[in-house]
């Protein structure tokens, strides 16, 4: 049997996509450099050399959006999309895990 099919993305300007694709990317990076749920250094190494990039990445479509005269944020609809793109999951890395025994 086939899973469901994930909601279909919202209608995203290319900038507000590549916004939260680039967006997406940085919280996978720190989803990795996470101490509190690392396992190694060089994962966490190897993800912090390419957060650079990747937050340069996330500026340069926000400025475009600037640019372009998108000066609002459309924040419902980025979150839906953020959403369907398993955004939540993919952030809880980011936070601390609830702590094991005392």
């Amino acid at each position: 049997m086939l899973p469901p099919e994930p909601p279909p993305l919202p209608a995203l300007t290319r900038a507000e996509g590549d916004v939260v694709d680039a967006y997406l990317a940085v919280v996978d990076l720190l989803g990795r450099i996470n101490p509190a749920r690392a396992e190694h250094t060089y994962g966490g190494l190897r993800a912090a050399q390419a957060l650079v990039a990747r937050a340069a990445e996330l500026r340069d479509a926000l400025a475009l959006m600037h640019q372009r005269g998108e000066s609002e944020v459309h924040a419902p609809t980025l979150a839906r999309a953020l959403r369907v793109l398993d955004g939540e999951r993919r952030a809880a890395r980011v936070t601390l895990p609830p702590p094991t025994g005392a």
